[in-house]
């Protein structure tokens, strides 16, 4: 067993669901099949909204201030119930500090198989999200509960932020460096703790780890653009930004930094299925030196990634850079 690993010996939430974490996303190609004659309300107040597939929307109110909303919750990615709700708690808030806002309010959402599982794990798992709450500084005030089939938890989330300053993903320029704030990899460990028990200390805290000392730096650089990596993978999110943008993106894949024993759960055949649907959908518009064992890990379906961003920031890993488009929105060498 290696170091940072232990077997759980208690209940194993993730074998309560067919999927886990940010991989039980709906495919991003189906996704967008599904909402592609939908149009959203138009309105001179409403700054982001369904066009982008941004990572919340934002609507201008009175006093200059913008106010951000997003929702998110997905099944178990881990056996511990309390770890649970802070890696969910944490991946909802990132939405907002994704862009370049600041949580002030949320709401529980939770799916509870009632018949199935005590009610005891259920108040850990809103414990674990109201602990990250108050680390973000934003109150966790009541929600919403439904008896479900599978243990499903999450949030929905308020912000608040400068619409003057957004960090939003349709806003990427050519000529600027792109950051990742944290290690990939998460998705990978995930299956693997799911399969076979095995824990996973580093990825867990990568996972609670909130993304708002990276937000404010961005918006105190003065940095546009931004998204967050999570179901969609790297690839995948990357790939809706420039897209988005108009620009083509380019990726050193040995700059791109993972976390300890993400290679070795890849080469041991631990990939979520998110990962490869994630690869998939991006390679049209991909032209890549480098094979398929890369490219997955670079689509693996992350949960409560780090920021995307284009442009410089303390802490981040420059992991490529944005250029003119090109006939590949991707490029990976």
């Amino acid at each position: 067993m290696s170091a940072g690993v232990e077997h759980v010996r208690t209940v194993r939430l993730t074998q309560f669901a067919h999927g886990g974490g940010c991989a039980c996303k709906i495919p991003p190609g189906e996704l967008e099949e599904m909402v592609r004659d939908l149009a959203g309300v138009s309105h001179p107040d409403l700054l982001v909204g369904l066009d982008s597939g941004d990572d919340a929307a934002a609507v201008r109110i009175e006093g200059g201030m913008a106010v951000l909303l997003t929702a998110d919750f997905f099944t178990p990615v881990v056996d511990d119930p309390y770890d649970f709700g802070r890696i969910a708690a944490a991946n909802a808030l990132s939405d907002i500090y994704a862009m370049g806002g600041r949580p002030v309010l949320a709401v529980n959402l939770l799916g509870w198989p009632r018949d199935v599982l005590p009610p005891d794990l259920a108040a850990e798992v809103l414990r674990g999200g109201l602990d990250v709450g108050r680390l973000a500084g934003c109150p966790v005030a009541g929600g919403h509960s439904i008896d479900d089939p599978e243990p499903k938890y999450g949030m929905a989330v308020t912000g608040i932020a400068d619409p003057n300053r957004l960090l939003r993903n349709d806003a990427a320029t050519a000529g600027l460096p792109l950051s990742l704030t944290k290690p990939l990899g998460v998705g990978v460990l995930n299956n693997r703790h799911k399969v076979t028990g095995e824990v996973f200390a580093h990825a867990i805290e990568s996972m609670v780890s909130l993304n708002d000392v990276a937000s404010a730096a961005a918006v105190a650089a003065g940095i546009r653009a931004a998204t967050d990596v999570t179901g969609f993978g790297l690839l995948g999110h990357l790939y809706k930004m420039a897209r988005a943008s108009g620009v083509s993106a380019v990726v050193d894949a040995a700059a791109v930094p993972y976390l300890e024993g993400a290679r070795e759960s890849l080469a041991a055949g631990f990939v979520p299925g998110g990962s490869r649907r994630n690869l998939d959908w991006v390679r049209p518009h991909l032209d890549a030196s480098v094979g398929d064992d890369e490219l997955v890990l670079l689509a693996d379906a992350q949960t409560s990634g780090g920021l995307l961003v284009a442009g410089e920031v303390p802490g981040g890993t420059v992991v490529g850079e944005l250029v003119p488009r090109a006939d590949h929105v991707l490029t990976v060498r």
